[in-house]
């Protein structure tokens, strides 16, 4: 219980602290994401309280599903008419554009550092995308007005480039914890499969929702129409 109790104070208090750190970062005007790493730094376990925390699964499931939470609601808060004015400049920047600047990271990783090919593109995979939240901070930090198409592409893409770099990150990952041999070819070859694979599944799963939704909502306004005490709530 003392446990128990001793893990719940040291969550509120984190919880406290990352509530006071977005205060000061919109202060300072410095990225939230950079405040937060900050944080965790403080609280490792090479940091100030010394977490110890060994559990790299556990670690990529929560961080799944707040990526999965994350994208599901930035995508439900999108209006349609950002996606007609900005769908395909964010599209080209979430897939081709975090290619590119994946591929050119690991190229001067290389020229710089001499490191395999393979840990120069998961490097540069984990540094290819971008966090909309941190840009539009920095904008409103500096009182910069942006306009419509630009911050339409910047909130689309935000939420589309994370999956590029979550498959670019996991394939070099996998390449290197098998030991097989790098190949352009064979990695080029995994990303486009799981791109394809994906967008086929969220489609799906997209349309399926949607129809789940208006089902739910047709019988629930049926439900509430066929009841006579409360006829002013029903829809003419």
């Amino acid at each position: 219980m003392a446990d128990l109790n001793g893990i719940m104070l040291l969550m509120g208090s984190l919880l406290l602290v990352s509530i006071l750190a977005a205060v000061v970062s919109s202060r300072l005007g410095a990225p939230l994401l950079l405040v937060f790493l900050v944080v965790g730094m403080l609280a490792g376990e090479e940091g100030l309280l010394g977490i110890e925390f060994d559990q790299p699964e556990l670690a990529f499931l929560i961080g799944s599903l707040a990526l999965v939470i994350i994208i599901f609601d930035g995508g439900m808060r999108t209006k349609r008419e950002r996606f007609r004015v900005a769908l395909w400049p964010a599209i080209s920047l979430a897939t081709l554009g975090v290619a590119l600047t994946s591929s050119l990271t690991a190229l001067g990783i290389v020229w710089l550092f001499d490191l395999p090919w393979a840990t120069a593109l998961l490097i540069g995979a984990i540094l290819s995308s971008t966090d909309a939240a941190a840009v539009f901070g920095i904008f409103q930090s500096q009182n910069l007005k942006i306009k419509q198409r630009v911050a339409s592409t910047l909130e689309i893409e935000s939420g589309t480039n994370d999956p590029m770099a979550v498959i670019l990150t996991m394939t070099m990952t996998t390449l290197i914890a098998s030991g097989q041999s790098f190949s352009f070819s064979v990695v080029g070859l995994e990303v486009a499969q799981q791109l394809i694979v994906g967008f086929a599944c969220g489609w799906i799963g997209g349309r399926l929702f949607v129809q789940m939704a208006r089902k739910i909502t047709a019988q629930f306004t049926f439900f509430r129409c066929s009841r006579p005490p409360v006829p002013w709530l029903c829809s003419h």
